[in-house]
């Protein structure tokens, strides 16, 4: 009888995203005494391994990633003819990514995003006319509807315009008359609805009843 073998019982694989097959593909490889023939088969295995991810192939060394991918999961003991040069187990293993910036600018206004405020930027750099006109409403509608997302509450108008001057620093202005999109065309009309449904059952009912009657008599 066969025996089962499972996951616990197995080596950890070195990188997981390959899979136990690629892994067992690999050592395979190893045990094949003609370097000649492990050759074939590590460029075979290198072909499986950048079909599992063909978005590799985006970037101009992808097939040097595969050699290096290759190599870690041999723990660096497979004896082949890479067109790359071996890597160094210290730089793949012990050297640590670049941290990655992160933005510190502060919103002023954290409801808003930042790409309101870029697009505030944007539009203050246009000159007058009729294209920064409509561009200046575009933003403050989109000031509205991600303001009503954070409070559900309608806003004054004259909040959303007030704000839009402040942040421009006085040169996006709007017209009082100017009239944003209202709160009902963002929120939506969320009225309840089971009393309409709850009449109608009511008037099914009693139509039932008034031909149940008819039939009686």
């Amino acid at each position: 009888m066969e025996v089962l073998e499972y996951n616990n019982n197995r080596e950890d694989l070195v990188i997981s995203e390959y899979g136990r097959n690629i892994h067992k593909m690999v050592e395979y490889c190893m045990t094949v005494p003609e370097k000649e023939e492990r050759n074939k088969i590590a460029k075979a295995i290198i072909s499986v391994m950048g079909q599992l991810f063909p978005y590799l192939r985006d970037s101009d060394d992808w097939t040097h990633k595969l050699w290096d991918h290759l190599y870690i999961i041999s723990d660096f003991k497979l004896d082949v003819d890479s067109p790359y040069p071996i890597p160094d187990r210290g730089e793949l293993t012990e050297s640590k990514p670049d941290r990655v910036p992160y933005p510190q600018k502060k919103i002023k206004h954290g409801h808003y995003g930042r790409g309101v405020e870029e697009l505030i930027r944007k539009a203050s750099e246009f000159e007058e006319g009729d294209e920064k006109n409509v561009l200046t409403i575009l933003i403050a509608n989109l000031m509205k509807k991600n303001f009503l997302i954070w409070n559900r509450n309608n806003v004054n108008d004259k909040v959303i315009k007030e704000q839009l001057r402040s942040m421009s620093n006085g040169k996006l202005i709007l017209d009082e008359s100017v009239q944003l999109i209202s709160a009902k065309e963002v929120v939506g009309d969320k009225k309840p609805t089971h009393s309409k449904s709850k009449n109608k059952s009511k008037n099914n009912n009693h139509s039932k009843n008034k031909k149940y009657t008819k039939r009686r008599y």
